[in-house]
């Protein structure tokens, strides 16, 4: 029997607001369902939608339509989304279908004939959004639901409930005995000291809610959203039914992968149902942080107004940088942030400058010294550092996503990418086109860099659902085969045969010029000339005057003379990006460094030889001054200078940026 892997999200709330937030739980669940696939493990990934309860009772009336035609319309948007997203699961289910409503029904009766649940009255608070009861202690200030912060509504009615308290100390020693089974480690601790505080047995019907499915032995009750909603992971399975192979070949799931706000119901209560049936456990209960909007990291709502569709980030940068932008940019657990600028920058830099230019070189010097034909590797002078290279990429990707760390996946893989970009500024390949004595080294460097590409594009399938194909196809291989192969034939060096017709196309990811309503990564508004050096001369006189004003009461250092803001000015600093560096012959303080900075190439010589190796410096974002004029320095010509900090004792440090931006933008 192979391995197997089972993968859920949770079953969405029918919105017609689903927003980036929501995408981004999906996509990460999508990619691993894929890398698994890849794995060659038997995979199954369920996703959906909760369509039972108030909310949805409610807002069908106002629309004047019955609950199920309200929710039928949302739906087909949502499975719209995950189709423009490429989202690869293997069903989609909705509480509101026979097969789930008879699980749901069968799982109640027999949950209550066993005495796990018992009919009594519900006195309390309940929050519609949240679909939730709650205890006037647990309430926010001003009577307010703890989790959404929204006004809550005192209720009285017959209920069934459901006996939690019975099994917390189970829960809790189950927990303590598995402790990967709630991840990350700050959600276990959380839900620990939940459990630690004492469960209330738990309100599972509503009289006065008619969307829903009725309690069979008692129609007038209706089985409330917890108890349908969870059920889904199984009853999807087809647990309880007639045909329940999918369940005995797939439960218990692998992760539940969810968002941090609704980790509780997944950790306590679902487990718990699953503890009164006697079913296993899912082994891992996932829930991620949240995609936080703009700079002051703003969670997305529709009340604030910053909600972010992702249909129209797809229709503007194309669904491959939205998916890498979502994977990449948020370490799996923690909070992230969503900026659209640094979606542009994710792009430029890593899509665009790293990835793409790395096979549109490759690709063109195959054209212009191979007679645009892959050539033979020759063994006996192949340095093996691109094929180590993408062994290791490749090792750190793998045991990331075992861990479910789905941005230091895509961090190892750009490690190789990154070391495939120096291999060319190291071979020089049109050095070597020049001397007939290295035919040998040209075809075999030019082979190593097709092949390193081909494999980092297998790699890639996980994350990004149309560029691994046009890398194939570049390389001349037939673009299906790259999802297709076998994980371990797939990524085995020497798997491009020689003499492979390429096939040069455009570029994987045209560069995306920022948008000028957008504001630069210092947070200034690069529409405000007033607010950048580069525009200072175009102050107001009031700011003029506030500035001369600021710098008469300022007082120099001793020994230091001010300067007029305008002399500042004057400097231009760059990022640039560290291409190639090495030692100036001959002497011990030197190292020659070739930098990118925009679409221009230079070169800078400076005396850091003692502090930093050259191979550690290539790849890196520095600081730069740009508009020096030319000196040579040991007979070498400088085009610029380097930042770097220095102490008193000679440590030294050099100016860095902190984040992916592209290069040449300016420092201010």
């Amino acid at each position: 029997m192979g391995e197997r892997f089972y993968i859920t999200t949770p079953i969405y709330y029918p919105s017609d607001n689903l927003h980036l937030g929501h995408a981004y739980t999906t996509v990460a669940a999508d990619a691993l369902a894929r890398y698994y696939r890849q794995r060659g493990y038997e995979t199954w990934f369920l996703t959906g939608t909760d369509e039972h309860g108030q909310r949805i009772e409610r807002r069908a009336a106002e629309a004047g339509k019955t609950p199920k035609e309200f929710v039928d319309g949302i739906v087909a948007g949502i499975r719209e989304l995950w189709r423009e997203l490429h989202i690869s699961c293997d069903d989609f289910i909705r509480t509101s279908e026979p097969r789930h409503e008879k699980v749901v029904q069968a799982i109640f009766t027999r949950l209550y004939e066993q005495g796990d649940i018992y009919k009594s009255e519900y006195v309390g608070w309940y929050c519609t959004p949240c679909e939730t009861f709650w205890l006037e202690s647990k309430l926010k200030e001003g009577r307010l639901c703890p989790d959404c912060g929204r006004p809550v509504e005192l209720t009285r009615e017959e209920s069934y409930k459901f006996r939690l308290s019975k099994y917390e100390d189970q829960l809790l020693r189950y927990i303590e005995e598995h402790p990967d089974f709630i991840q990350p480690e700050s959600r276990r601790n959380e839900m620990t000291n939940f459990i630690k505080q004492g469960l209330e047995d738990l309100a599972v019907t509503r009289t006065t809610v008619k969307w829903g499915i009725p309690v069979p032995f008692d129609p007038k009750h209706t089985i409330y959203v917890w108890l349908d909603a969870l059920s889904n992971y199984i009853s999807a399975l087809g647990y309880g039914t007639e045909d329940d192979t999918l369940f005995r070949k797939f439960w218990p799931a692998d992760v539940h992968l969810m968002g941090k706000e609704i980790v509780r119901f997944h950790a306590i209560i679902w487990p718990i149902i699953l503890l009164a049936l006697g079913l296993p456990l899912p082994k891992k209960v996932f829930g991620h942080g949240w995609l936080l909007y703009g700079k002051a990291g703003e969670k997305m709502s529709k009340s604030r107004g910053n909600v972010v569709d992702p249909r129209e980030l797809i229709r503007r940068y194309g669904v491959d940088a939205v998916r890498y932008y979502l994977l990449r940019e948020v370490p799996f657990g923690a909070d992230g942030t969503y900026t659209e600028e640094q979606l542009i920058l994710r792009t430029n830099v890593d899509l665009a400058n790293d990835l793409g230019n790395l096979l549109s070189r490759t690709t063109q010097m195959i054209n212009k010294f191979a007679g645009g034909r892959v050539p033979a590797p020759v063994p006996a002078v192949d340095d093996g550092i691109l094929q180590a290279a993408v062994a290791e990429a490749l090792a750190g990707m793998t045991a990331a996503m075992d861990r479910l760390e789905i941005s230091d996946a895509l961090a190892s893989l750009w490690k190789a990418v990154a070391r495939a970009n120096k291999y060319i500024d190291e071979q020089a390949p049109w050095a070597l086109a020049r001397d007939p004595a290295q035919a040998d080294r040209l075809a075999t460097v030019l082979y190593n860099l097709a092949e390193a590409q081909r494999i980092l594009a297998v790699a890639l399938t996980p994350f990004l659902v149309e560029t691994p194909e046009k890398i194939w196809d570049q390389l001349g291989l037939d673009p299906t085969g790259v999802r297709t192969q076998p994980w371990e034939e797939a990524v085995a060096w020497g798997g491009l045969p020689p003499g492979t017709a390429i096939r040069r196309g455009a570029p994987l990811f045209p560069r995306i010029p920022m948008p000028k309503e957008e504001s630069d990564v210092s947070g200034n508004d690069v529409t405000n000339p007033a607010a950048s050096g580069a525009g200072a001369q175009a102050q107001q006189p009031a700011e003029k005057a506030q500035a001369a004003e600021a710098q008469q009461s300022a007082q120099a250092p001793e020994g230091v003379a001010l300067i007029d803001y305008e002399d500042f000015a004057k400097v231009q600093l760059r990022v640039a990006r560290v291409l190639h560096a090495e030692r100036v012959p001959n002497t011990d303080k030197l190292l020659r460094l070739e930098l990118e900075v925009g679409t221009e190439r230079r070169q800078i010589v400076s005396g850091i030889a003692q502090h930093y190796q050259p191979e550690e410096l290539v790849g890196r974002l520095i600081v730069v001054v740009t508009n020096l004029k030319p000196r040579k320095i040991r007979g070498v010509e400088s085009h610029g200078m380097l930042l770097a900090a220095s102490t008193p004792e000679g440590q030294l440090s050099l100016v860095t940026v902190d984040r992916p931006i592209a290069t040449g933008a300016q420092v201010k």
